[in-house]
Order: structure tokens, then sequence, then C-alpha cells
């Protein structure tokens, strides 16, 4: 089992950035390829950014490229979402996933996680 709890969202202006922070227990970390998904008020959950086992691969959804980085510390057992140039389209609940992965191979599909947290909201105004 492992166990996610995301943290840092809040409240910020277009243009603004803000840090994400995904921190992980229960599993060697570094075995576990992980996510970031987004979900806005009557919208389906959508794939932002994955990042490999080692953080070597990342991927990203069109939307964000540019704007958004994944990246991993292994030895914190904390994954990270950095979003610069936020707009208000980027407002959801933000949630982090793990699952148990390859080396060297990044997940976007959702089903292909295991594990998920329990969100934390982003709001940015206009």
């Amino acid at each position: 089992q492992v166990h996610l709890v995301e943290s840092g969202g809040g409240l910020v202006q277009a243009g603004g950035s803000l840090r994400l922070s995904c921190a992980a227990s229960g599993r060697t970390f570094s075995n576990y390829a992980m996510g970031w998904f987004r979900q806005a008020p009557g919208n389906e959950r959508e794939f932002v950014a994955a990042i490999s086992r080692s953080g070597i691969s990342t991927y990203y959804v069109d939307s964000v490229k540019g704007r958004f980085t994944i990246s991993r510390d292994n030895a914190k057992n904390t994954v990270y979402l950095q979003m610069n140039s936020l707009r208000p389209l980027d407002t959801a609940v933000y949630y982090c996933a793990a699952v148990r992965g390859v080396t060297g191979v990044i997940y976007w599909a959702e089903y292909e996680y295991d594990y998920w947290g329990q969100g934390t909201q982003v709001t940015v105004s206009s």
C-alpha cells in the first residue's frame, strides 16, 4: 500500500506560480512511477504530467507544456509539480498518483495508476 498526501494548493492570480508537493509513504518510492492529474468542476479527471521512477523521463499534456514542470526527490519520497504562468483554466483539484512501474517508462492513462492522493485545490483568478 502506498499513501499519498498532496499539499501546496491555494488561490493565485493569473500569471502566478504554485508548487504542489506529493509525499509518499508505505513502499519504496523509487519503485513507483508518478503522475499528476486534475479535475475541474463538471469535468472528468484529466492527465497533467508524469515522471518515471528515476525522474529521467517526463511527459506533459499539451496545455501545460512550457509552464509546468514535474520532478521528484526519491530521497525525500516526494514528487513535485511546479506550475508557472497559471491561467484560470488551470483551476481544478490536483491529484497525484503512483504506479509500480517499469524502469524508464512513464504512464499517462488514469487506469494504469494504483494509488491516489486526496487532492489539493488550485484556484486561479483572472
